[in-house]
């Protein structure tokens, strides 16, 4: 599908959009500009979190842009605009975290590589954080930097509702049950953006939560629900593997965590533990913040970019 442009919403210009072929039952719907300067930085790659799709970063797009550097970012398998896995399309469902793997790779080779120029860098939020991580430590990082929004290190217990390991045990049994591709308990079709600002877990500014959700009413095809028991079996087992304490040593790479304070999703406690155990890694806490940092009120985003302009060599002229 094309990319969705509203009023408060526009697709940057320059937008250059395609297909990531990765099988023949599976393509990833990406985009990639250039900046919107006479200098040229590097690229970043945007990797997105659960349920989440290539319009809700055009604000981040440019914000990259203007700091000089090419931007690539695209839908993971089974959401936004790639290919989902079941009859039922707002399912979010995954069997294993190793296919994000070969998402990755196959986008950086794709995409990335023969159309934009390094030094390359990514920025991760949430599930593509934890991505990001999973990437580094299995020896396939092609990264010179990651920054990292709010990452799913462990799921919080607050969202699970219960500790972790009863939690594994209870999805490792409904997914033996064949439940693999059920909802979660209390689980629907239902996107988290589609519901009331009011108590939402996710960001404390109204304009970008109503434009997340005007975008997602506009098109609906981006939409996806819940986690099926799958999905959320293979996100336990991925976190526990990332936080086996010899995981981090493996990482190379300068990696530079800005997390929520006020996050409900994901710990920051597991966040920090993870932190202290790379070799050149930086924890930043966002006092008040919830769990969309980037789509968060401006002085959130603002003490973000302060962090990334730290981090990312090179200077802008912001």
């Amino acid at each position: 599908m094309d990319l969705v442009s509203l009023y408060k919403n526009p697709i940057p210009e320059g937008a250059i959009t395609g297909r990531v072929e990765i099988d023949k039952r599976v393509s990833l719907r990406y985009a990639r500009w250039a900046p919107t300067t006479n200098y040229v930085r590097g690229t970043v790659v945007v990797v997105q979190g659960r349920s989440e799709y290539i319009e809700k970063y055009f604000e981040t797009v440019s914000d990259l842009r203007r700091r000089g550097f090419w931007v690539a970012t695209f839908d993971w398998r089974g959401q936004g605009g790639s290919s989902r896995d079941l009859k039922n399309h707002y399912k979010g469902h995954i069997w294993d975290f190793g296919q994000y793997d070969n998402d990755i790779r196959c986008f950086m080779q794709q995409v990335v590589f023969p159309d934009c120029p390094a030094p390359y860098y990514a920025l991760g939020h949430s599930m593509g954080g934890h991505n990001l991580i999973r990437h580094a430590g299995i020896g396939m990082c092609q990264f010179d930097r990651i920054i990292l929004s709010a990452p799913m290190m462990r799921l919080s217990r607050e969202l699970l509702g219960m500790p972790n390991d009863l939690t594994t045990g209870m999805v490792t049994l409904a997914s033996w049950l064949g439940l693999g591709e059920s909802y979660v308990p209390g689980g629907s079709d239902k996107n988290i953006n589609l519901r009331p600002f009011k108590g939402n877990k996710l960001t404390r500014d109204r304009e970008r939560f109503d434009r997340n959700k005007t975008t997602l009413l506009a098109a609906e095809e981006l939409c996806i629900g819940s986690p099926t028991f799958a999905w959320l079996l293979a996100a336990l087992r991925s976190c526990n593997l990332v936080m086996q304490p010899s995981f981090a040593s493996a990482i190379q790479i300068p990696v530079l965590f800005i997390n929520a304070g006020s996050d409900r999703i994901v710990s920051n406690i597991a966040t920090r533990e993870f932190a202290e155990r790379l070799k050149n890694g930086s924890n930043i806490i966002l006092p008040n913040a919830r769990h969309e940092i980037l789509q968060e009120v401006d002085v959130v985003r603002e003490q973000f970019w302060a962090g990334f302009d730290a981090f990312i060599p090179g200077e802008s002229t912001l």
